[in-house]
């Protein structure tokens, strides 16, 4: 069914947990797993005047950072699954579409931050954008949040795929 799987990682539970779904996707379907990150760094603005040199300084730095969870979440995939990387330095709704569209895959697996409402109405939701523009298919996937209220109601699943399943199935 899947030949080949974008996962988008940004380094946050979320983002772990779809690369832990992404890799059992591509175990049981045999697919070519592809790890997509973007560079967040410094807007243009802070490149002018006196503080161009902070500011890449800060890009610098960004895209290290970027390069080494690349290469811890390779690390986390088997060997007997095959796995590219890429990085852009386009910002990440516009670089998700063109790798999209580009890449010919027939999933993408990406994390949710969970910012609630506001906050995603303010800031935009890279997931959400996700949805609404891409042509194949998007699994969403939410780090289990614990409840204050009621703890005893939350069971664990028993595989990435299970947990998938139930918040796919709105649980």
């Amino acid at each position: 069914m899947f030949h080949s799987i974008l996962v988008a990682i940004d380094g946050s539970p979320d983002s772990d947990l779809a690369l832990t779904h992404a890799i059992d996707l591509a175990e049981g379907e045999q697919a070519v797993l592809t790890l997509f990150s973007a560079v967040g760094g410094p807007p243009a603005a802070a490149y002018i005047g006196s503080g161009s040199a902070v500011a890449a300084t800060l890009a610098r730095e960004a895209e290290a950072a970027t390069e080494t969870m690349l290469r811890e979440a390779v690390e986390c995939v088997p060997d007997y699954v095959s796995v590219r990387t890429v990085m852009s330095q386009k910002p990440v709704r516009e670089a998700l579409l063109d790798r999209l569209a580009t890449g010919h895959y027939d999933l993408i697996v990406m994390g949710s931050r969970g910012r609630g409402a506001i906050r995603a109405a303010l800031l935009g939701s890279v997931s959400h954008y996700v949805l609404n523009h891409s042509r194949a298919p998007v699994l969403v996937v939410h780090a289990q949040r614990h409840s204050l209220q009621d703890p005893d109601t939350s069971q664990a699943p028993d595989s990435p795929a299970q947990e998938a399943t139930a918040v796919a199935a709105g649980a």
